[in-house]
């Protein structure tokens, strides 16, 4: 290419990797050679000039789970912009596991390293002192000192979900949820009384935690039922909670959403779109958190590591079951 350009190979070079020595009418003649040959520069050769492997690590404890996967999909996305080769490892909530497959991704010079959690709740650090960058996505390292974390704000997806309720007219809310024991389930059932206590209302009892199934929607919603049979609104903290929920008012010929409104968390569309009629639900945005992940794993390899818990916000996605659509 060199040749058919007239230049030196270092010429050349430098006209392909856009260096500012080079002068304009050598650029384009560079350039031209090129496109007659297709030649496209090598990556790998760029990435060991470089001093890196052009390759990049996800590792995550939950490869099946409904969360992980979009976020892996929104950072594979992110990485397969930036032509950057994706290692991935499933430790299946295994830390011994987990600390083998860090070790053989190291091993393999990968540029940095993103770990993906099954729920929000803090894990274990890596360590600090790892010769690569490492971005922790959903579940936030216990090291917010010196990790950074990309996580859904649950605070914030609560208040949203109570704002819409309010906005709809709703004002006799109660929330039914999952384990007590998940950080998400505390927070989101925070950031609802919080925005109940901002419009001069409450709850009308304590959420009540239980698990995340349909079966313990219909128990719940059971309960409250009997105790307050004039509610107007119930936000379950989980898309199957929701739709237990809805079962039980259908049976007690309670109509959706105009007596009661319904609503869900997590947009799970395989129980959002089935469920009659359809569910509102907050959206976390998984693949965003996923993409905003992988882009500060890029600038951390570049040399700009930020630090701490940074949070993503969530969406209202509206359906039939907190308004009536035409």
């Amino acid at each position: 290419m060199a040749r058919l350009a007239g230049v030196s190979v270092a010429t050349a070079s430098k006209a392909l990797n856009g260096r500012s020595q080079v002068r304009a009418e050598t650029r384009v003649r560079v350039q031209e050679a090129a496109e007659r040959l297709a030649f496209r520069p090598n990556p790998l050769a760029r990435s060991l000039l470089a001093g890196r492997t052009g390759t990049v690590g996800l590792l995550t404890s939950d490869l099946e789970g409904r969360f992980s996967i979009p976020i892996l999909m929104g950072a594979e996305d992110a990485f397969g912009a930036g032509r950057a080769a994706v290692f991935l490892c499933d430790a299946r909530g295994d830390s011994i596991r987990e600390q083998h497959h860090v070790q053989a991704l190291l091993e393999r010079r990968v540029d940095g390293l993103i770990v993906v959690g099954s729920r929000t709740d803090p894990r274990p650090s890596l360590g600090r002192g790892l010769p690569a960058p490492v971005v922790y996505a959903y579940a936030p390292s216990s090291d917010t000192d010196e990790d950074l974390s990309i996580v859904p704000d649950s605070v914030g997806a609560g208040h949203m979900a109570v704002g819409h309720l309010l906005a709809c007219g709703r004002s006799r809310i109660a929330h039914i949820t999952g384990d007590v024991h998940y950080l998400a389930a505390r927070e989101r059932a925070e950031g609802a009384a919080r925005a109940m206590a901002e419009a001069g209302l409450h709850l009308l009892e304590e959420p009540l935690y239980g698990n995340w199934s349909e079966g313990w929607g219909r128990a719940a919603a059971t309960m409250l039922l009997d105790r307050h049979p004039d509610l107007d609104a119930l936000l379950c903290g989980s898309d199957q909670i929701a739709r237990g929920a809805l079962d039980i008012l259908r049976e007690r010929g309670r109509t959706v959403p105009d007596e009661v409104a319904v609503m869900g968390f997590d947009n799970w569309h395989a129980v959002t779109d089935g469920a009659r009629p359809s569910l509102t639900s907050v959206d976390h945005n998984l693949q965003e958190i996923g993409r905003v992940a992988a882009q500060a794993l890029f600038q951390a390899i570049d040399g700009r590591m930020r630090r701490g818990v940074e949070l993503q916000p969530g969406r209202v996605v509206i359906r039939a079951s907190t308004v009536a659509l035409g």
